[in-house]
C-alpha cells in the first residue's frame, strides 16, 4: 500500500489522502476544504475547491469527523463524479448533510434545488458503521481483501481515527484524523491504539503544552 496526500499534507487544512491498496484500487480518507493561505499543492485552495487529482481509482470515501476542513470539499467530489460508498461513523452520518449544507452557502450557492440535490445524494452515499466494528469492504475493491474500523478520537462527536487491514496479510495502515485529549468533560476519551504497521498521525499541537483540563 502507499499514501498520496493531497491536502493537510504541508499545511493544516483541506485534509486529503489516498490510500492506494493496489495499482487500480484506492480509498480517499477525508476531503476537507482548504483555508487561508494553504492549498493542496497543485491547484486547489481556499478560492478554488475544485478536485485537482484524478479521482478514476478511487472506489470510497472514508471520513474521521465532520469539521470543515476533513469534509468540505465533499459536493465537489461528488460533482467531480464520485459515486462509492461513503464510511463514516454512525454520528458523523447524522452531521454531515448538516456541514455540507452549511460548506455549500458559504463556499458556493444559496440555490435550495441544487442544495436538495447535493444533499439527497449525499444521504444514499452514506454508509454509517458502529465503532470497533470490522467492515469488510467489497470484494471489488481491490485485488485483495481489505477491512476497515473506526475507533474513538474523543475530539468531537462521532469523531474517530481509521484502521485498514489486508486481510491476508495482516498488514495495517492507520489515518489518525485529528486526536482529542483525555479527560474532557462531555467527550469520551480516544480508544488506545492496539498497534499499527504505518501510522500516519496528525501533528498540528505537536509543539504544544495544552493546559490543564
Amino acid at each position: 500500500m502507499d499514501v498520496i496526500h493531497h491536502g493537510a499534507f504541508e499545511g493544516v487544512t483541506g485534509s486529503c489522502h489516498e490510500l492506494l491498496l493496489d495499482s487500480d484500487h484506492s480509498l480517499l480518507i477525508d476531503c476537507g476544504l482548504f483555508q487561508g493561505a494553504e492549498t493542496s499543492g497543485s491547484g486547489a485552495d481556499a478560492s478554488t475547491q475544485e478536485i485537482d487529482f484524478d479521482i478514476s481509482k478511487v472506489q470510497a470515501l472514508v471520513v474521521t469527523h465532520c469539521h470543515i476542513d476533513h469534509v468540505g470539499r465533499i459536493p465537489w467530489l461528488l460533482i467531480a463524479g464520485f459515486n462509492g460508498p461513503i464510511y463514516c461513523t454512525k454520528a458523523t452520518a447524522l452531521l454531515l448533510p448538516l456541514v455540507i449544507e452549511d460548506a455549500l452557502k458559504v463556499g458556493l450557492t444559496r440555490n435550495a434545488e441544487i442544495i436538495d440535490a447535493v444533499i439527497a445524494r449525499l444521504r444514499r452515499q452514506l454508509n454509517p458503521v458502529a465503532y470497533d466494528q470490522w467492515l469488510g469492504l467489497p470484494a471489488e475493491f481491490a485485488a485483495e481483501p481489505f477491512k476497515l474500523r473506526f475507533r474513538q478520537a474523543g475530539h468531537i462527536l462521532g469523531s474517530s481515527y481509521v484502521e485498514i487491514e489486508n486481510v491476508n496479510t495482516h498488514y495495517r495502515i492507520v489515518f489518525s484524523g485529528d486526536l482529542g485529549c483525555k479527560n474532557t468533560p462531555l467527550l469520551p476519551d480516544p480508544t488506545p491504539l492496539e498497534r499499527a504497521d504505518f501510522l500516519l498521525l496528525e501533528s498540528t499541537y505537536g509543539d504544544k503544552n495544552h493546559e490543564s483540563r
